[in-house]
């Protein structure tokens, strides 16, 4: 049976991992931030989205599908209201389980309709990743072992877009000597910090504490990821838990210790309360 700690495999040996997107819940911006997010996780050895592409709705997905080769499943609606593509997306992820070559899937949708197979995919020992926009109902986020608000990934993406476009500013100007025109207004996103759950971490240290009240920072992230899938730095302004805690020293304490037996070191942290 596949592992459930991917985290712990080698280079060479990778999850792979199956991405799953509901075309109707799932924005196209989102895409590159999202197969970004994916390959810190492993391999995305399948990429397929499902929908209705006759559909001017979703035209916009035809530039994104294409660029990063993900496979459309074309999915027309039977009957006016019913929505026909969760099946068919139901039925590929049992098919692609019962294949035993994957370590994990990858759902990208808003909809509760996929908790029960969040929880039937995680049954049968496999990781489940889940992906979907702030307003995604609790049971579908508890569902899954890890949870990624898409906001976060839409506001990255657009940070480094801008970023590039600053950066090929920089290099006309400095090709010419005429003064560049004004750049246009930002358009990046940004989403709003949510404030720090400090019960919520000082729980976390609580149970992975020694007699010291030390805990090392690891096993904290690892706590508060099982209690919390959705928990994320990034909603509270940070893209690492060091950084976080490292930001309210009147809450917490970080001190660094070396690794038996290694040149690393790890992160300890400890609740000032």
């Amino acid at each position: 049976m596949p592992t459930r700690t991917p985290e712990h495999k080698t280079d060479d040996e990778q999850p792979r991992l199956a991405v799953l997107i509901d075309a109707d819940n799932a924005q196209p911006s989102v895409i590159e931030g999202l197969l970004a997010e994916v390959a810190r996780f492993g391999v995305a050895s399948v990429k397929r989205i499902y929908g209705d592409f006759t559909s001017t709705r979703l035209a916009q997905w035809k530039k994104a599908l294409l660029k990063h080769s993900v496979s459309p499943v074309q999915q027309f609606g039977y009957t006016s209201g019913k929505n026909a593509t969760d099946s068919a997306m139901i039925i590929d992820a049992m098919d692609l389980m019962y294949t035993r070559r994957f370590d994990g899937f990858c759902l990208v949708s808003s909809d509760s309709d996929f908790t029960r197979l969040a929880q039937r995919l995680r049954e049968e020992g496999l990781i489940v990743y889940g992906f979907g926009e702030r307003k995604t109902p609790d049971p579908f986020v508890q569902a899954c072992d890890k949870f990624i608000y898409t906001e976060l990934l839409r506001a990255e993406a657009d940070a480094s877009t801008a970023k590039a476009d600053t950066n090929k500013g920089k290099a006309a100007k400095s090709r010419s000597k005429a003064k560049p025109p004004s750049p246009p207004p930002s358009t990046t996103r940004k989403v709003d910090v949510l404030p720090l759950p400090v019960e919520l971490i000082a729980q976390a240290i609580d149970e992975a504490s020694d007699d010291e009240g030390w805990a090392r920072l690891g096993e904290v992230g690892t706590y508060l990821n099982k209690v919390r899938p959705e928990f994320d730095p990034r909603l509270y302004g940070h893209r690492k838990l060091s950084d976080l805690l490292k930001a309210h020293p009147k809450q917490f304490t970080l001190a660094e210790r070396p690794r038996p037996g290694s040149s690393a070191k790890d992160y300890y942290v400890r609740s000032r309360a």
